[in-house]
């Protein structure tokens, strides 16, 4: 379940560049994109496109390397990065896993935004055509022992980043969907610092 919250994560982020290519839209978003939030939908669907899980929630994003996604459906967790450590909070289980950071994002989708500007470090970008009113663009890891084989990113030319394919080694895909996003809204410094909450059992490395 870790592994199915946290390429959620890779969602921090969605703007637009006007008529450029898919790359060159991720690459100017990053460069003028300092904060995020929209809400998001999550399916995830076994090889055979069967859905097997699904969520939704709000996720906020300041970078370098901060973020705050809340799932509120079906179930509630809080997923936390204060720019040194990685928290996921499961309110169900009262349970906080914590872990360094870098460590847990690595060469996950995350990374892609979350981090700094050097994004052809740790993944091969190209173009991936046309399909659905979307240009997408395909993120591959250059690490081999990313989870993730490839990552592909959908923009509207108005709206910006608004969809997300994420495929694992295991032959399951992730798709994520934004709406209502806001672009570099200011954002309390709280919100991107977590507390575990009393009597809750905490799990580190």
């Amino acid at each position: 379940m870790l592994k199915k919250l946290f390429i959620g994560l890779s969602i921090f982020m969605c703007a637009t560049a006007a008529q450029a290519g898919a790359i060159e839209k991720l690459k100017t978003f990053i460069a003028a994109t300092h904060s995020a939030q929209a809400n998001f939908s999550q399916e995830v669907l076994d090889q055979d496109g069967r859905r097997i899980q699904s969520a939704s929630g709000i996720m906020q994003f300041q970078r370098p390397g901060k973020f705050r996604w809340i799932y509120q459906t079906p179930y509630e967790q809080i997923i936390v990065g204060d720019g040194v450590k990685f928290w996921l909070y499961d309110k169900d289980l009262n349970q906080v896993t914590v872990k360094k950071l870098d460590a847990a994002l690595g060469s996950s989708p995350a990374a892609l935004l979350a981090g700094s500007n050097e994004i052809e470090r740790g993944f091969v970008l190209r173009e991936n055509g046309s399909r659905g009113g979307l240009e997408w663009l395909q993120a591959t890891p250059k690490a081999q022992d990313s989870s993730f084989a490839a990552v592909l990113m959908g923009f509207d030319a108005q709206a910006g980043l608004v969809l997300m394919e994420l495929n694992d080694t295991f032959g399951h895909k992730t798709v994520l969907r934004f709406s209502a996003m806001q672009r570099n809204p200011k954002l309390p410094a709280q919100q991107f610092q977590f507390t575990p909450p009393a009597g809750a059992d905490v799990i580190s490395d």
